[in-house]
Parts: structure tokens; C-alpha cells; sequence
């Protein structure tokens, strides 16, 4: 059948089985049987395997997530209303002429600014002097004076006539006069490197392809280093350098990672005397660095081994350490002659606490500013003295909230007694502040601007949820002032849980829209992040995986029983490998769920895991297992949410993915929805909708993916029953 006829076929389907009264069916595909097959033996049948074309181009295929499109479009009409009205709001908070706290570096003060109406950022910065400094910067382009800025890039330029546009790092090279950018054109985060002169606004030839978001500039402001992709799984594996007005294919290779399983990044140190490459799994690390001023080797600092990671930093003549060598699974910080090659030399600093998890370190002159995570909540500590000495004269920045996320801010010059800092709750707008180590005070720089918003009207609250097997699980949670805790109101609850990737609760501007309509908002801090130590990663992955679920389960549980929602008005929300999460509570437990939000998720995973040719396969055998053995393949496939669908009760659902994903990729939301729709009993609405210009991270600009999440918000609100007359 000709493309365009099967378009038709299926579109006529949607509006002829059913009266024009009511909702069209759902699309139906075509199940082609085909056999998944492990190496040890074992076979699946997998009848929608004909969605996937790495290509995208597949006609028969393109049609149905039109269809879908179609579907979830004829699904929304009468919901449209509702959803320009959650748009509104949510854009309607925003000050849309916006921009960042600026900060120093090099003689420069950079800065980020939006202006009115536009979907994309300025790049810009002024050059420090007499009278210059963060606050009259501020100052100035609030009131729309531009005196004296120097537009590094405008992303609206750069964007305009394209469906997707995202620049992804930015790198000024020493002198301040080149800045190397890496730029995204369709979202599957395989980028262009491109460079600009600064003096003279001329774009050089020089044209990257097929790289990461990872730029370096060595000292002579000619010699970029950058990280090339493979072109097929897209992981990082080479590093070459790129000298400026010499062609590409010259380009010098660096060094090549020949292990799969490990990802590579790039970078200088706090004291810019190396460039450093480093490598890391899920278990293992290894850095190798050089002199920026005369690259030439890369030297190990400590071989990698199977169990210990490490991430170095030299600052003050010798490298500080993050660790967990010697059993310290919390991290330690160590210290290391410069010219050391092994961890021989390594000397422990800060030792490790079995109840402290050490996230970083920030290295000033006469001070060290630790990022630690105690009781599920982060915290900084300040550690007086160089690095090396006894760990005795320290403090903590204080925080204001039961509930909160606080973490180290931009501090790119170390020659300062002022430590910059961030702060928010699931109440308190986004907040910068700076803190005089010295003197103790203590300013605040900027807070988000949230128009119309009055955090005295909203209460956060922190709890301890009790899993089946006794765990306790802190739980953050969000209401709107005078709500009464009797069991009958609506609730979204978030998750994500996997990577050893903490949710910590922070302010979400979004959510207002539904704490105002009388919902409660929840983030339940599951097994598989890392915010209660790395134990918590460590329990919520391979075997211990179904902790992440049961976990979820058990907080929804046990906040319908303390009456914070009614047991038939709750809805849950994950993506990516939250989406993963998602698909297993619907499984496990449909009946706790009304509605489930499902975006980008990872949902087949014993198939994905087991085709090394997909991007972070390989990289994350340490998270999943590899498949191929046949222990990790019998437990995934208990789990795997497309594999485990069977005639049951589902909950509605919108399940939400992107054409050009690279992380989770198209087809596995696809054929989940697909065999969804076969053995689903609920008679429950699901809809799924493909953004067809985008990837991973939905489209870009500020103000389309708020338009997709009022969209999800809508679904959600009307299979809640949440009316207009609750709002406020």
C-alpha cells in the first residue's frame, strides 16, 4: 500500500468506527511476528519489532505515529480550553526579559538574558572595570540598557526557519577573543562544533561533525579539544584536537576509549595549568591530563580498576580526590602530588561517614566548599585551611526549610572569600545567594521571578514513608495553604530513580497551576537515586531494581492512608528511566493509579539491552545487567514493563516520545502503547503523542515544551476530575 493510501486507511479508521459524538477508536498496527533471540538460547515474540527504522524514514511506520498523533489530537479537542488556560498561567508567570546572575571570569562578566516574546537565549557578557560588577549588570538589563554588552550569541538568530535549534556548550578561549560552540539541530544530541570570533563577529570555516557538547581550548587559543561520537551507538570515543585553519580531517587523535561500557568527557582543572580527560562506567574511573600550556601526553593518574571511581581536581600544587577507593562507598577526599601516577600517594583528607555522602568539591584560597547529601537532603559544608590539612574548622551553609535543594552556583575564580551558592523548595523560587566566608554575611543575588506567585500561600512539608520491607523512604510534598488533609483531594506524585540520580525538591513553577486547583504535589525519593548515601543507588539497581518500584508503590500507599489523597484521584508522573518506573507501577499496581504521565520512557529493556548498536547499551550493563547473561536476563525480564503487559486493568495514560531520541528511542514508547491496546480491559483512555522534530529532551525553546506539558496537565486534570471552580 502506497503511503499516502495507508495514512488514509488508518485516519478514516479513527473517524468511522465510531458515532461523531464520541471519541474515535484508537489506532490499530499491523503485528508482524518476529523473534528476539539472546545468546544464551532464550526467544520472545515480538510483534511490533517493525516499528524501529534507525533511519526514521519508514513510511508504514511514519504513518501510525501520525495516526497516533491524530488520535491523541481528536482525544484533546475537547480539552483544548483547559490546556491554553494551564498555558497561560504557566507562561504568565514567567518574566519573560529575564536573565542570569552574572559572573566574573577572566576579566569578563557573563550573562544569559531572554527578551520578550522570544523562545531562545542571548549569550552575552561585559568586559569588568571601575563600577562594573554583578548587581549594576543586573541593574542595567533589567532597565533594558545594553551599554557596554557584547552578544556572544543570540539563539533566536541562530534558530529562526528551524524546527529544533540548541547550542550545548560554550567555551571563550584564554585570551577571550574565540568561543567554540557545539550546536543541536534536531535533538539526538550529535553535534556541530562551530567558531566564532568574537572581535570581529566573523564564523570561521572550521566545522565540526559528529561530536559531543564538550569543548576545551588549550593556553595557545588555536587547539581545540573536543570528543568525537561514534556514529552508530553515539557513545563518546575519541578525542581529537583540532588546530584553527587546518582541515578537519587532519585533526590529531588524542586518545581512543576501547571500552564500550565507559562514557568521556573533557575538561581544565580549577587552576587551569591541565586539561584532563576522563572516562567512567557505572563502577570504574580513570583520568589522564596534561599541560594546558604545552599539551602533549596524557598521563593516568591512578589505572582504572573494577569498583573505584575517582574525580580529580589540582588546585595549590597537589590534587584533591573525590573517592570511594579503600571501601569508602560515601566518598572520602584524598590528596596527591602533582606529579603523582597512582594511588599510592594518595592521602586521605576527609575521611568517609558511613551517614554522609560527599556529591563534590569547590577549591578556593583558604577555604574548600564540600556538596554533602545527610537524610536525603543536601548540604554544604565550608572546610577552613588549604587542602590537606586536618579536616577540624568547619560549618555549614544554612538553610532555611524542612524540605530543600541547595548546591554549589558558578565559581570560576577560586582568589575569593565570597562562596556563590543556589537554593530553592518545592515553595521558594530558584535562589542565588553568596556567603562571606570570612565575615558570615550573606546577600542574596537574584531569585526567580515568578509573576502572580506568593510562597506565604504554599506549605512543603518532609516524610518518612515505611516500604514493605521496612525502609523508610523520605517523601517531599507541596499543597496550597488551608488544604485539608480528609482523603478526597487529587495528587500527582514524581519519581525517577535510576542512575543514582537524586530528585531533590526543588521549586517547579509549573506545578502551581495544579497545587492551586487543590492537588497535592509529591516527589518520593526512591531507591535507585543517591539522595540517603550510595547504598540507596546501590539498593535500586540490577537485582535489587524492583526496590524502585515497590518503593513507589509504597509512598503512593501510604499517602492515601494519611488522607493527603483520595484513593481513586492519584496520579503519577516519570521519564526516561522514570518512564521505566511508570511502566512497572502499571503493571504491578494498576489500581493505585488513576492516571499515569509517561515520558521518553525506557519501558523495553530487555530488548535494548540486549543490541549493543543502541546508544548507552553498553554503558549501562553496571545499571540494568547485561542480558546476554543469562542471570540478569531471567530477573530484567520480570520487570521489563512492555514484556510484563497482560490483560488487566490499566490506568489512562499519556505517554509521551520524540522522533529523533537518542536515549530512549522512539520505537520502545511505540510498541508499548501498541500491545497496550491489546490487553488493556479498562476501557481507560491512552493516548500517545510523538513530537516528530525532537529528541530526548522534547522541543526546544522556553515556551513550546510548556505547551506540551499543559497538554499532559489537561489529560490528567480531566481523568482526575479536577474542575476550574477548585481554583484559586
Amino acid at each position: 500500500m502506497k503511503p499516502s493510501l495507508l495514512l488514509a486507511a488508518i485516519l478514516m479508521t479513527l473517524s468511522t468506527q465510531t458515532p461523531a459524538n464520541e471519541l474515535p477508536a484508537p489506532p490499530d498496527v499491523e503485528k508482524r511476528p518476529h523473534v528476539v533471540k539472546a545468546p544464551h538460547g532464550a526467544e520472545r515474540q515480538d510483534e511490533y519489532y517493525w516499528l524501529r527504522d534507525d533511519a526514521r524514514e519508514d513510511t508504514a511506520m511514519l504513518a501510525y505515529l501520525e495516526a497516533e498523533n491524530t488520535y491523541t489530537d481528536a482525544v484533546m479537542a475537547p480539552l483544548k480550553p483547559l490546556e491554553d488556560r494551564l498555558y497561560e498561567e504557566i507562561v504568565g508567570r514567567i518574566k519573560q526579559d529575564d536573565s542570569s546572575v552574572p559572573y566574573r571570569e577572566r576579566g569578563y562578566w557573563y550573562y544569559t538574558r531572554f527578551e520578550t516574546g522570544q523562545d531562545y537565549p542571548v549569550h552575552a557578557r561585559r568586559k569588568d572595570g571601575p563600577g562594573v560588577d554583578a548587581a549594576s549588570i543586573q541593574k542595567a538589563t533589567d532597565a533594558g540598557d545594553f551599554t557596554g554588552e557584547e552578544v556572544m550569541l543570540d539563539l533566536n538568530a541562530l534558530a529562526a526557519g528551524k524546527d529544533y535549534y540548541a547550542v550545548s556548550d560554550r567555551e571563550v578561549s584564554p585570551d577571550n577573543r574565540l568561543l567554540a560552540y557545539a550546536e543541536d539541530l534536531n535533538g539526538r544530541r550529535q553535534y556541530t562544533v562551530r567558531i566564532k570570533d568574537l572581535e570581529t563577529g566573523e564564523l570561521y570555516p572550521d566545522e565540526i561533525k559528529g561530536v559531543s557538547a564538550n569543548l576545551i581550548w588549550a593556553d595557545d587559543n588555536r587547539t581545540l579539544f573536543y570528543v568525537e561520537n561514534d556514529p552508530e551507538t553515539l557513545l563518546t570515543v575519541r578525542v581529537k584536537k583540532h588546530v584553527l585553519g587546518t582541515p578537519v580531517a587532519d585533526d590529531v587523535l588524542v586518545y581512543e576509549e576501547k571500552d564500550d561500557s565507559f562514557y568521556m568527557g573533557i575538561g581544565r582543572t580549577r587552576d587551569d595549568k591541565f586539561i584532563c580527560i576522563g572516562v567512567e562506567s557505572t563502577v570504574s574511573s580513570e583520568m589522564r591530563c596534561t599541560p594546558a600550556a604545552a599539551p602533549g601526553e596524557f598521563v593516568v593518574l591512578a589505572p582504572r580498576e573494577r569498583d573505584v571511581e575517582y574525580d580529580a581536581d589540582h588546585f595549590d600544587g597537589r590534587w584533591v580526590i573525590v573517592t570511594n577507593a579503600d571501601g569508602a562507598k560515601n566518598y572520602k577526599v584524598v590528596t596527591a602530588p602533582t606529579g603523582s601516577t597512582s594511588r599510592r600517594d594518595w592521602q586521605e583528607w576527609i575521611p568517609h561517614k558511613d551517614d554522609v555522602f560527599i556529591d563534590g568539591v569547590e577549591l578556593f584560597d583558604g577555604f574548600t566548599a564540600i556538596a554533602e547529601r545527610s537524610e536525603g537532603l543536601e548540604r554544604l559544608r565550608l572546610v577552613r585551611g588549604e587542602p590537606g590539612q586536618a579536616d577540624g574548622d568547619s560549618e555549614y551553609v544554612k538553610a532555611d526549610e524542612p524540605a530543600y535543594s541547595m548546591g554549589l552556583s558558578a565559581n570560576p575564580e577560586p582568589d575569593t572569600e565570597w562562596l556563590r551558592y543556589s537554593y530553592t523548595s518545592m515553595t521558594t523560587p530558584a535562589t542565588v545567594y553568596e556567603l562571606n566566608v570570612r565575615s558570615g554575611e550573606r546577600r542574596q543575588l537574584k531569585q526567580e521571578p515568578v509573576i502572580g506567585y506568593d510562597p506565604s500561600q504554599y506549605v512543603t512539608e518532609r516524610l518518612w514513608a515505611t516500604a514493605r520491607d521496612g525502609t523508610k523512604v523520605p517523601v517531599s510534598l507541596v499543597y496550597r495553604k488551608g488544604f485539608e488533609r480528609d482523603g478526597t483531594a487529587a495528587m500527582l506524585q514524581y519519581a525517577y530513580g535510576s542512575y543514582g540520580s537524586s530528585t531533590d525538591p526543588g521549586f517547579n513553577s509549573t506545578v502551581v497551576s495544579l497545587l492551586d486547583r487543590g492537588m497535592v504535589y509529591a516527589i518520593a525519593h526512591i531507591r535507585g537515586g543517591q539522595e540517603m548515601g550510595r547504598a540507596w543507588y546501590d539498593n535500586g539497581k540490577l537485582f535489587n531494581k524492583k526496590n524502585t518500584f515497590t518503593d513507589f508503590i509504597d509512598v503512593t500507599r501510604y499517602l492515601v492512608e494519611q488522607k493527603y489523597a483520595a484513593p481513586d484521584r492519584v496520579a503519577a508522573y516519570g521519564g526516561s528511566a522514570g518512564g521505566l518506573l511508570m511502566g512497572a507501577i502499571a503493571n504491578m499496581s494498576p489500581g493505585d493509579y488513576d492516571v499515569i504521565l509517561s515520558q521518553v520512557p525506557f519501558v523495553d529493556v530487555v530488548t535494548t539491552m540486549l543490541d549493543p548498536s543502541i546508544p548507552l547499551t553498553t554503558n549501562e550493563y553496571d545499571e540494568w545487567g547485561n542480558p546476554e547473561q543469562q542471570k540478569y536476563y531471567d530477573y530484567m525480564l520480570t520487570y521489563s514493563p512492555y514484556d510484563n503487559l497482560k490483560a488487566q486493568d490499566y490506568p489512562a495514560m499519556y505517554v509521551g516520545t520524540g522522533l529523533w531520541d537518542s536515549q530512549v528511542q522512539y520505537w520502545e514508547p511505540a510498541k508499548y502503547v501498541a500491545r497496550l491496546r491489546d490487553v488493556d480491559t479498562s476501557g481507560n483512555t491512552v493516548v500517545f503523542r510523538t513530537n516528530m522534530e525532537a529528541g530526548h529532551g522534547g522541543k526546544s525553546g522556553r515556551f513550546r515544551r510548556y505547551r506540551e506539558r499543559a497538554e499532559m496537565y489537561a489529560f490528567m486534570l480531566d481523568r482526575l476530575g479536577v474542575t476550574e471552580a477548585a481554583a484559586r
